[in-house]
């Protein structure tokens, strides 16, 4: 006999019985708990922000943005070299480049787009703090400028920075040594021309400006002959070299357990040992220079010292000089003088490679800006010098047109951390939520930069143009803006302008046949050319 379908289903159902109460409860529990798990991956910023306390009713609305993967959120963004754009792309398809909300992993973040609620959060006491990777603190960050917490610490070393390190006075002493390196600079690329044909500016330019923040931070600097093998200093000249290289990859690699606090145990990429060892060869390696300089200062006691001083004395006599004053001790001057060789070497030279290759591509504007120099200078047959920067008004155009372009530094290189909970255009932003500014988008909006995409250096000379770079503008901030400005941002200028100019000064660039110029990007700790740039540089003279 066959039985239809509907009486064979009701028999099951007799034989199977009322359903199990642990059962039920079992199959309700997934549900509400896959039910949770799929609402947190739809919350606008993801789980981070899911995960947040509750937005009070005073605030409008909840910042926009996206959910990313579930668990994840956009930690793929982060991983890759092109996050700046990938985060301008999202928010301008959100219509959020006010204020965008994003998690990775468990970390909530906010960034803005727009320059005024960049000023907004920049200026804003509730932002005065930086959130500190484990890299960043094992590599002694936490005890430096950079990183330390806001307070009597960080003010003291605010001050000490402002009056001492970096003021008008010391940048002006050092103009002297400036120009010298620069002029070996040219030197060398005469000799590279002979020898090979072309230059390797990324290595050259590293060089440089290497030797020249450990003048200013150490008192100490190298030859060319000593980079190219022998000489007094290259067993040191290398080991700083390492230390440095070490340090940018480091920082510059992505952390998982900065996000995830069950791997932050694990470990599993290994940067927890690798920081600890370079850390003690920091240690090592600075405070054998301090104690140098101790011994030195001690051997010198006695003798007449009269003289005023013209500040012209390297960073570790400074530090030395205010160590009872201010009770810094030992470790606090190598973490500071450490951050000072750090943050003071790729950005000179990440922008002058930057500009460099612009001047290939655009040889009109490199030919305007020679001519510009010729004029300052008319027929005296001298170098440039810091005196006639002022009168390049072309020239620091330039400058300023590959910062837009070009910011070393897109994502403002190291963000803010909410200490309080605080509103941003309306917004209730939670304490401990990282807040990013991503200058690259900025600078590169076409509300904000007409032809946002074309470099044109004369939109500074412009009626109207006159942009500050300092920190005052958001339209253009490539050195951060508020209380976490970067300090030596006079001095890098200053660095970066009279480089240029006797470069330019000395040399016709042009590109080498075959090769061209990749303005491809790669944002690691800074934003560097991807492919380092070689070509060709014609002596003028």
């Amino acid at each position: 006999m066959v039985m239809s379908p509907d009486e064979a289903f009701s028999l099951l159902a007799l034989q199977a019985g009322p359903p199990h109460p642990v059962l039920s409860l079992q199959l309700s529990l997934c549900f509400v708990l896959f039910a949770a798990i799929f609402a947190f991956w739809l919350w606008p910023g993801g789980l981070a922000w899911a995960l947040a306390k509750a937005r009070p009713a005073k605030a409008a609305t909840s910042v926009p943005g996206p959910s990313g993967v579930p668990v994840l959120g956009l930690v793929f963004a982060f991983t890759g070299s092109l996050t700046h754009r990938v985060l301008d792309e999202i928010s301008r398809a959100l219509e959020a480049k006010k204020l965008m909300a994003f998690s990775v992993g468990f970390t909530r973040f906010v960034i803005s787009s727009e320059p005024e609620t960049a000023k907004e959060m920049l200026n804003s006491s509730a932002f005065a703090d930086r959130p500190v990777k484990e890299s960043a603190y094992e590599l002694l960050f936490h005890r430096a400028m950079g990183f330390a917490p806001y307070g009597e610490y960080w003010r003291n070393l605010r001050r000490i920075s402002a009056t001492h390190l970096f003021s008008p006075r010391r940048v002006a002493a050092f103009g002297r040594f400036r120009a010298e390196i620069g002029l070996q600079m040219v030197a060398e690329i005469k000799c590279l021309m002979e020898e090979r044909g072309e230059v390797g500016v990324r290595k050259l330019l590293h060089f440089c400006s290497l030797n020249n923040v450990m003048m200013t931070v150490f008192g100490r600097s190298y030859d060319f002959g000593a980079r190219n093998g022998g000489g007094h200093g290259r067993s040191d000249e290398l080991e700083l070299e390492r230390l440095v290289s070490e340090g940018y990859e480091l920082l510059g690699v992505f952390n998982w357990g900065d996000h995830f606090p069950l791997l932050r145990r694990l470990d599993l990429q290994g940067l927890r040992g690798r920081c600890r060892k370079l850390r003690d060869k920091v240690n090592a390696f600075v405070g054998r220079i301090i104690e140098d300089h101790r011994m030195r200062r001690k051997a010198a006691r006695g003798q007449s010292n009269d003289e005023e001083d013209d500040g012209s004395g390297d960073f570790v006599d400074v530090l030395l000089d205010l160590e009872k004053e201010n009770r810094l001790s030992d470790a606090d001057m190598i973490a500071v003088l450490w951050e000072m060789i750090f943050r003071g070497t790729d950005t000179v030279a990440i922008l002058l490679e930057w500009i460099l290759a612009r001047m290939v591509l655009h040889p009109d504007v490199q030919a305007k800006a020679q001519a510009e120099i010729d004029a300052a200078l008319g027929s005296a047959a001298r170098a440039v010098a810091d005196s006639d920067l002022p009168g390049l008004p072309y020239l620091r155009a330039i400058v300023k047109e590959t910062l837009r372009m070009h910011p070393p530094g897109p994502l403002l290189s190291w963000a803010r951390l909410a200490v309080h909970d605080t509103h941003v255009g309306g917004h209730f932003i939670p304490a401990g939520t990282t807040a990013m500014v991503n200058m690259w988008a900025i600078t590169h909006d076409e509300a904000v930069w007409p032809d946002p995409g074309e470099f044109k250096p004369e939109r500074f000379l412009e009626e109207g143009g006159g942009v500050g770079i300092m920190g005052s503008d958001l339209r253009l901030a490539p050195f951060g803006s508020g209380r976490r400005v970067c300090p030596g941002k006079a001095m890098g200028l200053a660095t970066v302008e009279l480089w240029l100019a006797q470069l330019l000064q000395n040399f016709k660039w042009v590109s080498y046949p075959d090769r061209g110029v990749d303005l491809s990007e790669r944002l690691k700790l800074s934003m560097e050319m991807k492919h380092s740039l070689v070509c060709k540089a014609i002596p003028r003279v």
